[in-house]
């Protein structure tokens, strides 16, 4: 399944170079009997429209009839991330610093795994993560996963 993310990464990147928008996420998954290939994009502002996904799903659509590099049945999805956007690369810890975030470490840090406050800086691969009663560290090689996060 990699192999299909990493030819569909190829495929969509100048698409969305062209149109100033970025690549957060790709996912190939069978859910059921029906196989969904999605693509997540966003941008500086975050303000993706339906417009927008339409034109990517258009032109991906397609170069990916051209190239056919998935060999069975699927449905296209183009899509925003969402409220709670995944955090992966450096980029999007530093474009999240001052936001809410929801962090999960592979092993506790003194004894908690989940963290989630105002991410209040990032720097030379920490984060620093303000939550209600203390403020936490935790270098990039530590999280599992890490996402924006709404407050209610």
């Amino acid at each position: 399944m990699s192999k299909v993310t990493d030819i569909v990464t190829d495929l969509v990147t100048p698409i969305l170079d062209e149109l100033g928008l970025e690549l957060v996420e790709i996912e190939y998954k069978k859910e059921g009997s029906n196989w969904f290939l999605r693509v997540f994009i966003d941008n500086e502002t975050g303000s993706i429209d339906i417009d927008d996904c339409g034109l990517v799903s258009e032109r991906l659509s397609q170069r990916l009839d051209e190239v056919d590099p998935i060999p069975t049945a699927y449905f296209l999805e183009v899509s925003s991330p969402g409220a709670e956007r995944p955090l992966r690369k450096e980029s999007d810890f530093r474009k999240a610093v001052g936001r809410h975030v929801h962090i999960t470490t592979k092993e506790p840090i003194e004894g908690e795994s989940t963290f989630e406050g105002e991410l209040i800086s990032f720097e030379d691969g920490k984060l620093t993560v303000k939550e209600q009663k203390k403020t936490q560290v935790i270098t990039l090689e530590q999280i599992d996963t890490a996402r924006m996060a709404i407050v209610f």
